[in-house]
């Protein structure tokens, strides 16, 4: 971990400019874990009426599986900056209808997504991650209601023939990296298929 001061340091002395010892915090103290930032978020409501969470620049690695039981009403839910490497024991989040990823450490694994059932996801941002191979986005051919995907500074993105294949990959795709098919600027239309 890494050691904030609050104060000037003193080079001379081992106390400060009042002649207080430093006080130093902890920096993983500044950044709360995802449930902590759950637990803000929704202290008023019950895990069932929650539709959006944004957890973003929270810290975990990866997620334990629990973080989000009874959390069945959740439309959207924003992890960008959180360090994830894995997608490992991702939550089955049957209304979920955005999700984003971006700018996370995830190579791979994007199986994980679904057989999370995840039968509603409409719009799936994975920007600035560590995607690499075309092979690794098959899977999500798997979520059927998969309109709008985005890949932009990830690796995958620069891959000859790249648009192609995905979209040959994911034939219900309408748009990646906010383009069609064709590479036309399209608008984001998850908002058009509510019930």
């Amino acid at each position: 971990f890494f050691l904030l001061r609050e104060s000037q340091p003193s080079w001379t002395s081992a106390t400060n400019a009042v002649g207080t010892q430093p006080q130093f915090l902890r920096l993983d103290s500044l950044m709360s874990s995802l449930s902590e930032e759950i637990a803000r978020q929704t202290a008023s409501k019950k895990p069932a009426e929650v539709k959006e969470l944004v957890l973003d620049k929270c810290t975990a690695a990866k997620l334990d599986g629990g973080e989000f039981d009874g959390y069945t009403s959740l439309e959207f839910l924003s992890l960008n900056s959180v360090g994830l490497t894995s997608l490992d024991n991702f939550p089955s989040l049957m209304r979920l209808k955005r999700l984003e990823l971006n700018d996370n450490k995830i190579s791979g694994g994007l199986e994980v997504l679904q057989n999370s059932s995840l039968i509603s996801l409409s719009v799936l941002s994975l920007s600035g991650n560590r995607i690499k191979a075309l092979e690794d986005l098959a899977a999500l051919g798997g979520l059927p209601s998969l309109k709008q995907l985005d890949l932009e500074m990830c690796d995958v993105a620069q891959l000859a023939d790249y648009r192609e294949k995905v979209f040959e990959m994911i034939p219900q795709l309408k748009l990646l990296d906010n383009a069609d098919a064709n590479g036309e600027e399209g608008e984001d239309d998850d908002d058009d298929d509510d019930d």
